[in-house]
């Protein structure tokens, strides 16, 4: 599985998507694949971003980390997409960048790789599964296999999201990740570096 290129891109407003996608991208290392870890642009504007520290805080952790660009998915054979749950739906800036990819898609080059998604949200019930059905939307349009992890392994019990990997921050936004959410992260990139290896082949 050595020659599977991963794609770990995401959105991130106050760092807990960030913190899952870093999580992936080294479990996906470990299963042997080649990883671009990648944040979308922000779009909100400065205001909207000063109004919350987190928020603050985490531009500025990140400015200078690399963006994504549509080379970064026609390059990867699997990929993994992050965002927090924005009304039950995917976050804007997320949204933006599979928006900019017609192209891409209209060359075929978004087609026959296996694609995944990790959401966040404040609350348990705050959208998550319909986030991730939402995103899976774009992922049929590009002819993309969607490889949600089900419950392929006991863990995802603990974990309870069969569509995807999902953290609830509670009502700080700030509650840190644990072990189950660690294992079904690296589950879930286990299980797509393993998949899209078969696809290659």
């Amino acid at each position: 599985m050595g020659n599977v290129k991963l794609a770990v891109i995401y959105y991130s407003a106050t760092g807990t998507v960030h913190s899952m996608a870093e999580r992936l991208a080294q479990a996906g290392e470990k299963a042997g694949a080649e990883v671009r870890l990648r944040q979308v642009a922000e779009l909100a504007p400065p205001e909207a971003i000063a109004s919350n520290a987190a928020w603050s805080q985490h531009f500025d952790r990140t400015k200078d980390e690399p963006r994504a660009t549509a080379d970064d998915i026609v390059w990867a054979d699997a990929v993994l997409l992050g965002t927090p749950t924005r009304y039950g739906n995917v976050a804007s800036q997320l949204k933006q960048y599979l928006d900019t990819l017609g192209p891409q898609w209209a060359q075929g080059l978004l087609a026959n790789k296996a694609y995944a998604g990790f959401v966040a949200s404040m609350t348990a019930h705050g959208g998550q599964e319909s986030t991730l059905l939402a995103l899976y939307h774009t992922i049929y349009h590009f002819g993309g296999l969607v490889v949600a992890p089900g419950y392929t392994d006991p863990l995802k019990f603990a974990d309870g999201n069969p569509y995807g990997v999902s953290h609830v921050t509670g009502g700080g936004n700030d509650a840190p990740l644990v072990e189950s959410d660690y294992a079904a992260l690296d589950h879930l990139a286990q299980r797509i570096v393993t998949i899209a290896g078969k696809l290659k082949d």
